[in-house]
């Protein structure tokens, strides 16, 4: 086995023995999960406190919000779905955005909170932004993309999932 060692002069440890490079590596899907947790977050009670937003029909409202993007969508079906009770589906995309945005904020059930994300920033590029021309401009594609590094990653750091994760190592006898 051959040992290598280093020969810097100056100290490239920060905090802990860990290089400023780890540190940054470890805490890379931080902002993103900060940024899209208060962004779900603020979408949920802009939409639970918009009093034209939750209604049937009217300026402002889910139900000609769908009616209008209904023809355009790319799963138009999905629409139709939703214009049977606009309402509700209003709520429900409301209240999902609030768990997402708690869950991933909070890190608790990080990776199920992502997934959540993911699947409402889908089902809003396939409905109401499919018809952005040229296909960058409509924003729910770029949050689908933004969820899947925590999909994937879920949140391993500064999360209420990391601490139950230790409390489980710790009680069943490992360091």
């Amino acid at each position: 086995m051959t040992h290598g060692f280093r020969t810097d002069t100056h100290d490239p440890y920060l905090d802990g023995g860990h290089d400023w490079r780890d540190l940054a590596t470890r805490y890379a899907l931080l902002p993103l999960r900060i940024f899209l947790g208060v962004t779900f977050i603020y979408a949920s009670l802009d939409k639970l406190t918009d009093s034209s937003f939750l209604k049937d029909s009217g300026s402002g409202s889910i139900g000609d919000m769908m009616r209008a993007v209904r023809d355009s969508s790319a799963i138009p079906s999905l629409v139709d779905t939703a214009l049977d009770n606009p309402v509700a589906f209003g709520y429900a995309i409301a209240f999902g955005e609030l768990a997402v945005g708690i869950g991933t904020l909070l890190g608790l059930f990080a990776r199920l909170a992502a997934l959540g994300g993911a699947l409402i920033s889908l089902s809003l590029w396939l409905t109401v932004s499919w018809a952005a021309d040229p296909y960058y401009y409509g924003n729910d594609l770029a949050y689908l993309m933004a969820w899947l590094p925590l999909v994937l990653a879920g949140a391993p750091y500064l999360s209420l999932d990391a601490m139950l994760r230790a409390r489980k190592r710790q009680r069943a006898g490992y360091q």
